[in-house]
């Protein structure tokens, strides 16, 4: 008997193993529900009930202005960095054999396992006036600790492991005779590159982006004590927040966090855009090889 013959076939149907469409759908929505939905809906409407002028006066304040500013400039810096970075690491990691190397690989992940409270206290310290690299740029008259540069290397050091390790699977997928054939035929380093590396890399790096972007921009644990937390200068935007909810303005505090919502999901969308429109494109480009 074959192994298949274990599962009773029902005509016109195939076989799986969780439960039906219909109730699958209404856990996944109900989860979703409970978990995203109704707290993202609640702050909207807490916000709601704000009159205009009011959410103007909330989120539109010298102060606010400029967290926004340090904390999506930041963000966006420190993905476009983690981007760049988490190729090379990924690149390191999957083509070349070396001493250390699997001690390399696990400590990639080391920033999902940290507490951000500490990974912000070790940070701070490192880069500090008087730390440990802190120390020469200070001699150069460059401040790192309690300073928008501080944030930025926060940010990229909690973002880089979200690019390493979806680009990764990617690169151990791209057998090697792709880029030999392409050298056979004449293909020099830099075109390999564009033409064949690249495409097959996009769709997972602009992913990787993503989640590094997402996850900097709501960062607030790594941050706060490498940022000084100075206003109009090194205060980021969950700060402002936390604050407000310190002074029981919870309508304010909702009217800020809504603005953060809506400018994330504008820039993840086009994100997600740019990245199916690259896997379409990449498939295309395999249909007519």
């Amino acid at each position: 008997m074959s192994g298949s013959a274990h599962f009773p076939a029902v005509l016109g149907k195939r076989y799986s193993v969780l439960p039906g469409f219909g109730l699958t759908l209404g856990f996944s929505v109900l989860y979703l529900s409970l978990i995203v939905l109704i707290p993202l809906a609640g702050v909207f409407v807490k916000a709601a009930s704000l009159s205009v002028s009011d959410f103007i006066a909330a989120i539109a304040s010298e102060r606010v202005i400029a967290a926004f500013r340090l904390s999506f400039g930041a963000s966006l810096a420190a993905g476009l960095i983690d981007a760049l970075a988490g190729v090379l690491i990924a690149w390191v990691l999957v083509r070349y054999r070396f001493p250390g190397r699997r001690l390399i690989d696990a400590l990639v992940d080391l920033p999902f396992a940290l507490p951000t409270a500490v990974a912000g206290i070790a940070l701070s310290t490192i880069y500090a006036p008087n730390g440990w690299i802190g120390r020469y740029f200070s001699e150069l008259g460059i401040r790192i600790s309690y300073t928008p540069l501080g944030v930025l290397i926060a940010l990229v050091f909690i973002g880089l492991p979200f690019v390493v390790r979806t680009v990764q699977p990617v690169l151990e997928d791209l057998e090697r005779e792709t880029e030999e054939a392409a050298a056979t035929l004449g293909a020099s380093r830099g075109q390999t590159i564009r033409r064949i590396i690249l495409p097959h890399v996009t769709p997972a790096l602009l992913t990787g982006f993503a989640l590094a972007f997402a996850r900097a921009v709501g960062e607030y644990g790594s941050v706060i004590f490498i940022a000084g937390n100075i206003p109009l200068v090194s205060e980021i935007a969950p700060l402002i927040i936390i604050t407000k909810l310190e002074q029981y303005d919870y309508t304010g505090a909702t009217a800020v966090a809504s603005v953060m919502l809506v400018c994330s999901f504008v820039i993840l969308f086009t994100i997600n855009s740019l990245q199916a429109w690259a896997s379409r494109r990449h498939g295309n480009a395999q249909g007519r090889i």
